[in-house]
């Protein structure tokens, strides 16, 4: 069957391990199992780095962070870079959104070039060339860009700040309502019905779409902004789960002895503050995990409409994560750090092709990255590579049983922690906040700018307490890691403004430009 249609759902700040599928012993998921008997489970696939807005801006334009230069929530994508959206658009076609992006328009870019924000085409690239649907980012009050404002008010959640006061709201067992910022107040449910949710909203806004499109093509970004904070869940799924169900915090008292200085900074700030207290975790988990559930219900209805209409005959789904959470690991909160939990993602793929037929519901273990997406999209339907630009590749023929004897052996993740407190506690510059992680099967390597670096061995020390960066007898390890990480540094693609057909149809051309430079 041709590839017609894309559907590309992503979550915010799921874990891997937080799924049935990748085995979570108590959590079941059955919407996302069954998409991954459908297609092929990814085992090892990372971010390129642990923050929503650099990630995200990775899978959209299929380009590392060093490439793409969006290193930290709200820092603009430069108006030169390319995502999916318009390499779909310069083909005829479109990407449309539902839910939450992270896009944040370079309005500098735009008044250098001259670009009126208002025009057409000032409003497409600042949705980073997504058609916006409905825009939904999930940290504050909405504005225009979603419906779902008025939505809560036609359903009686009235006020100027619904969101505020209803949906991340929570009633206590005596009626009284608490913010649930505050994540002592996460064990009781959200002031909004389940139908009325987050979750909920947005999956009635992509079935509506989809079912919209006919017999058409079409491609959706369906981007959940759940389970990410505040963790407020609405009934039944704010108590579906006990602590005994919960995967315990990984940590151990020995990571505090002598830790990583940007590690110690770190630890400074509230959200990890309050992790490192058993009791946030124990608070938070089961909450995250109702959370998820949730996600996995309205999936299913997803799956349902695809079913309904024969979508799944024609349709590429990708079901993927932009990150991991902490939720305690290693007395940490939130995500940013180089740990799996933060760093390893789901990645399911579903091709309805029939080249596809025989991996179906397997398990794939190769190192596959964010970078990926765009160049797999880009295959399925027929269009061109934009290799030139592309930094990841196609997962296709992973998916199709090729033979890929030269794929990647290790994965590299970035962190530019200039905006976070830690900056300040450590005395740095903007400037002086870089970091890159290199992980292949048995070492992960970490470099700092300024400070020691991290290591650790998978092998021996899966769950990452022992850190071996400092450790006399591993110093060729960790010199033969540096070096490979200077090799993928190398390796990145600059050259954006010619293709490698030009460089091609230019080389040593310079004779009949009328240019004989070096003859006797």
């Amino acid at each position: 069957m041709t590839i017609r249609n894309f559907l590309f759902v992503m979550c915010d700040q799921l874990r891997a391990d937080h799924l049935g599928c990748y085995g979570h012993p108590h959590l079941a998921t059955p919407s996302v199992d069954a998409l991954a008997a459908r297609g092929v489970r990814f085992e090892r696939a990372f971010v390129t780095s642990g923050v929503c807005g650099p990630s995200r801006m990775s899978f959209y334009t299929g380009r590392t962070m060093t490439s793409h230069g969006a290193n930290w929530n709200r820092v603009p994508l430069a108006i030169g870079e390319v995502t999916l959206g318009e390499y779909l658009r310069r083909n005829g076609r479109s990407l449309a959104l539902v839910g939450k992006s992270h896009m944040t328009p370079d309005r500098g870019g735009m008044s250098r070039l001259g670009i009126d924000p208002a025009s057409d085409l000032g409003r497409s690239l600042a949705a980073g060339s997504f058609v916006e649907i409905d825009r939904y980012d999930g940290h504050q009050e909405p504005g225009s860009e979603s419906g779902y404002p008025a939505f809560l008010r036609e359903h009686g959640y009235t006020g100027e700040r619904p969101w505020s006061d209803y949906v991340v709201s929570v009633t206590d067992d005596a009626g009284n309502a608490h913010s649930g910022w505050s994540m002592r107040n996460v064990r009781w449910p959200s002031r909004v019905a389940e139908p009325h949710s987050e979750t909920a909203w947005t999956t009635d806004v992509a079935i509506r779409w989809i079912e919209a499109q006919g017999d058409g093509p079409w491609a959706l970004h369906l981007s959940y902004v759940k389970p990410h904070w505040p963790y407020v869940a609405p009934r039944p799924y704010h108590a579906m789960f006990g602590l005994e169900q919960c995967l315990p915090p990984v940590r151990s008292d020995a990571e505090l002895v002598d830790p990583h200085p940007v590690l110690a900074a770190y630890r400074t700030q509230d959200e990890c503050v309050s992790f490192m207290r058993r009791e946030v975790s124990d608070t938070v988990r089961p909450v995250y995990q109702g959370l998820i559930r949730q996600l996995d219900d309205h999936l299913g209805r997803v799956w349902e409409t695809l079913d309904r209409l024969g979508r799944w005959n024609d349709t590429l789904v990708v079901f993927t994560s932009d990150h991991g959470d902490y939720l305690g690991d290693h007395w940490l909160g939130e995500k940013e750090q180089f740990h799996d939990a933060v760093q390893r993602i789901p990645l399911i793929v579903h091709d309805p092709s029939a080249e596809a037929d025989a991996t179906r519901g397997t398990t794939d273990t190769h190192f596959v990255s964010a970078i990926d997406i765009v160049p797999t999209v880009l295959e399925a339907l027929g269009l061109p590579p934009y290799a030139h630009r592309v930094e990841g590749s196609s997962l296709l023929p992973l998916i199709r049983g090729a033979s890929v004897p030269a794929w990647r052996d290790f994965v590299v993740s970035e962190l530019d922690y200039g905006y976070r407190a830690a900056r300040r506690v450590l005395g740095r510059k903007p400037g002086e906040c870089r970091a890159w992680m290199l992980r292949d099967g048995r070492w992960k390597y970490v470099h700092w700018q300024d400070f020691r670096p991290q290591l650790f061995d998978l092998e021996a020390d899966p769950a990452e307490l022992v850190d071996l960066g400092l450790d006399p007898a591993l110093a060729a390890v960790r010199d033969a890691l540096h070096g490979r990480l200077g090799d993928w540094l190398g390796s990145l693609k600059q050259r954006v403004t010619a293709s490698d057909d030009d460089v091609e149809h230019g080389t040593d051309r310079h004779r009949e430009a009328g240019i004989p430079f070096g003859v006797w």
